[in-house]
């Protein structure tokens, strides 16, 4: 078995996120994005906005300043991406969703998905198909749109019956994401939000859509361990581990060990290796390079946690804190904060990882920042 050292694994991780493709010297463009997208495979969403929607920066930190209508145009009027769980809400290039829909047919035999909208799906079905006969009558419509019955205080923040139901829709596809208002999900039925040609696309297997997303997964990630693979698409341990020995019995995952790592570590066939990775970028607490906090310690020596949900006397850094990449380290962390009214953007605080040189970091982040 081949003995990968920690700073030759870091390198391929880098450059398999696309971190070692040079930035554009122009505007951006949809080929752009494409080259991003064929990295990463999917765009994480989330709903807080201190600094920037999530979705939205690891295209900053792979290209730097970008229109960010090219994602919005991408996705709700071209219709090449779509929203789905892919790594948590996220959005994808619309030729995955054949490799979803097992997990839509789970949703739909109630196998998979949150607690809330499969107890509306088991408990009112009576709602949930007149919701689904709502959306398909007088869609797009948002969950206020179509509001019946008190809002409930309590988990899943707040949420109607309605809204429930309409996510419960969401998880089986029978309903997608039209558009955003503001964020807020816009519905409409499934046929008339994907294009015709993507619906009629055949469904595979299971087995054989969880093994495509694995290899997707290996080159997304260049070197991983099996965890790290399934993490990615949020695939049942059982099940990720049989697509990592198929894979690895066809010769496309090999075996390595990664200098430090305990557990066994997977090397895509085709991960680049570059002798060196320049630059500098400002990651997203939901970029695929930071995601998973263990893979972060593990490449990188950093101990990373989203502290939005901590008592502010209890964080150790910040509400919202992004790390700061530059030369294959993680060598700052930074709380920020957009003042939408002055248009300015607000540093509350910076801190240095330890061993790292401050002046040298503290210039390269300065520099990053000019650009945000």
């Amino acid at each position: 078995m081949s003995v990968l050292s920690l700073p030759v694994a870091r390198r391929i991780a880098l450059a398999a996120q696309g971190f070692a493709d040079p930035r554009p010297t122009g505007s951006a463009d949809r080929r752009h994005l494409r080259r991003v997208l064929g990295r990463t495979h999917l765009l994480q969403m989330d709903s807080v906005n201190v600094f920037e929607r999530a979705h939205y920066l690891p295209l900053f930190s792979r290209l730097g300043g970008y229109d960010k209508g090219l994602i919005d145009r991408a996705a709700y009027r071209d219709r090449g991406l779509f929203e789905y769980w892919g790594h948590e809400a996220s959005l994808l290039p619309v030729a995955l969703h054949p490799l979803l829909r097992w997990r839509m047919a789970r949703a739909e035999a109630l196998e998979e998905g949150w607690g809330g909208p499969l107890r509306a799906m088991r408990d009112q079905p009576e709602l949930v198909a007149r919701v689904l006969k709502r959306v398909a009558d007088e869609g797009p419509v948002t969950a206020g749109d179509l509001h019946e019955g008190p809002r409930p205080s309590g988990p899943w923040w707040d949420w109607s019956a309605t809204k429930t139901a309409l996510e419960y829709l969401f998880w089986s596809g029978r309903v997608s994401t039209a558009g955003r208002r503001s964020f807020t999900r816009v519905y409409d039925v499934t046929e008339r939000v994907l294009p015709a040609a993507v619906l009629a696309l055949p469904t595979p297997t299971r087995e054989d859509a969880q093994r495509e997303l694995i290899r997707l997964a290996a080159a997304a990630y260049g070197v991983a361990t099996e965890t790290d693979l399934r993490d990615y698409f949020r695939l049942r341990p059982a099940e990720a581990a049989q697509a990592v020995r198929e894979l690895v019995d066809a010769g496309e995952l090999l075996p390595v060990q990664v200098e430090g790592w305990r557990a066994p570590a997977y090397l895509w066939p085709g991960a680049a290796v570059p002798r060196r990775v320049r630059g500098s970028a400002l990651l997203s607490p939901f970029d695929p390079l930071v995601w998973g906090r263990s893979r972060a310690q593990r490449l990188f020596g950093f101990d990373y946690r989203i502290e939005i949900y901590v008592p502010a006397a209890k964080r150790v850094h910040g509400y919202y804190v992004l790390p700061f990449l530059h030369d294959e380290a993680i060598r700052a962390r930074v709380d920020l904060k957009a003042g939408r009214k002055a248009g300015v953007l607000r540093v509350l605080a910076a801190w240095l990882e330890p061993g790292n040189d401050p002046g040298v970091s503290a210039e390269a982040l300065r520099a990053e920042l000019r650009g945000a």
